[in-house]
């Protein structure tokens, strides 16, 4: 064998053992949402939003999320989920996180942190963009990404336009889970 042949065989024997190893790498971040219409997909973004994907990753195992309403839906804007208390003000018993802006945009299929007033203040809800939302970049966390199953989010029940989104008899996260 030449150097030549020698030097293309480690190079091949490289991408052969990193594309062996993509999966195990793909499925560490990503989360699985089950609702009674179906699965959706999301893929976590650790490089832009490390503590918020690190608190998310923690609940989910957890199994804090099963169960709980999608209790603000926005027709044309979002879905918004993860509050124990089903309308807005509660949180997991985990620490708030503080903010990791990013120029990721808001658009159809982000997925973000929901906070109060403080951009400090995110800690276990989230939403799934169903339209372009340009008005909230650089001003809330992204977090992710749906990769598969944006018709499942579309078929979540929206909220009173009048009531800001809330949601009457809200459909719920069948369960949660981490991998692929």
């Amino acid at each position: 064998m030449n150097r030549r042949h020698a030097v293309l065989g480690l190079a091949l024997g490289a991408v052969f053992s990193a594309a062996l190893s993509l999966p195990a790498l793909a499925g560490e971040n990503t989360v699985i949402l089950e609702t009674k219409d179906g699965r959706v997909t999301i893929e976590l973004r650790p490089e832009i939003a490390p503590k918020h994907v690190k608190q998310i990753k923690t609940l989910v195992s957890q199994g804090f999320y099963d169960g709980l309403k999608f209790h603000r839906v926005i027709d044309g804007f979002m879905v918004q989920t993860g509050d124990p208390k089903g309308n807005g003000t509660g949180g997991s018993s985990l620490p708030n996180i503080p903010a990791e802006f990013s120029s990721a945009p808001f658009k159809r299929g982000t997925v973000g942190m929901a906070r109060s007033g403080s951009p400090n203040s995110a800690n276990s809800q989230f939403f799934i963009c169903i339209g372009d939302a340009e008005f909230l970049n650089n001003n809330y966390t992204v977090v992710g990404v749906v990769t598969s199953g944006m018709d499942v989010v579309d078929k979540i029940k929206k909220g009173s336009k009048s009531d800001n989104g809330s949601v009457q008899n809200p459909d719920k996260i069948v369960k949660m889970s981490l991998g692929q």
